[in-house]
């Protein structure tokens, strides 16, 4: 039974195989109700995993996640999520594909077209409510995707490599598109990437995944104030935490200065 002092989400010795292969060993971790935490890995390491674990679209083979102190056994419904790629319908304009929550949900259409409208304005697409996807640029899309996992105001906001495939401009307006969102909503974000950079411009906390399976290799507080300019980056505290995980990654072979 949940607690008045369980933690708002946590990972709890989880455990994830598929077959021979286990992707993610003995994980255990916390999140604060509205802390936004980035995960950094290399490629194949399990981070994906956890996330649709988080989501109850996939079950582990040890261990437990839990929200508000119960298990996640099934489908979490309070929750949205962001992938690489937006996964728009092709057929359906902006407004009808962030609306495409309130239809599956079977929430009131006044109500939900209102919020739509009110977060397609946020993220800077006021005027292309009726424009299709391929009518949209790369970012665009992300931000279209964005809103509909935002529409139903879920508790926690989960995103899978969302800005992989962007422009460094777009990505870097797109974070600050994203940092202002959080800021006014105060979502539970979980957010993976394997952007360094990003993570710590992003994020309250910073996890660094080790190579398959997962473990946490380390485990870094951002003490940046907020809201944060692009022009962070180049302060010393920036620097030198980016600096710092980036050594994690040397020290696990992940990153080497010289070939094999």
């Amino acid at each position: 039974m949940a607690t008045a002092t369980a933690p708002f989400v946590a990972f709890d010795r989880f455990t994830k195989s598929f077959d021979s292969v286990t992707a993610v060993s003995e994980m255990s971790f916390e999140l604060e109700r509205g802390e936004f935490l980035a995960i950094v890995g290399p490629s194949g390491c399990g981070k994906s995993t956890l996330l649709m674990a988080l989501a109850g679209l996939t079950q582990p083979t040890s261990g437990e996640v839990r929200v508000q102190g119960e298990p996640v056994l099934e489908p979490y419904t309070d929750l949205g999520i962001v992938f690489q790629n937006a996964e728009l319908l092709p057929w359906r304009t902006s407004m009808q594909n962030v609306l495409l929550q309130s239809e599956i949900r079977r929430s009131p259409k006044g109500p939900s077209e209102e919020r739509a409208r009110e977060l397609l304005h946020q993220v800077g697409l006021a005027g292309f409510e009726d424009n299709y996807p391929d009518e949209l640029s790369g970012g665009m899309r992300q931000r279209v995707a964005l809103c509909r996992a935002l529409l139903h105001d879920p508790d926690i906001l989960v995103m899978d490599e969302p800005f992989g495939a962007l422009d460094a401009l777009t990505r870097d307006q797109i974070q600050i598109d994203l940092q202002r969102l959080w800021m006014d909503r105060r979502k539970t974000v979980v957010f993976v990437t394997h952007s360094i950079d990003e993570a710590v411009f992003l994020a309250d906390r910073v996890l660094v995944f080790s190579p398959r399976p997962a473990r946490i290799a380390a485990e870094f507080r951002v003490p940046l104030e907020r809201p944060r300019h692009l022009s962070a980056r180049t302060g010393r505290e920036f620097t030198d935490l980016v600096g710092e995980i980036r050594g994690v990654f040397e020290n696990l072979g992940v990153l080497r200065e010289e070939p094999k």
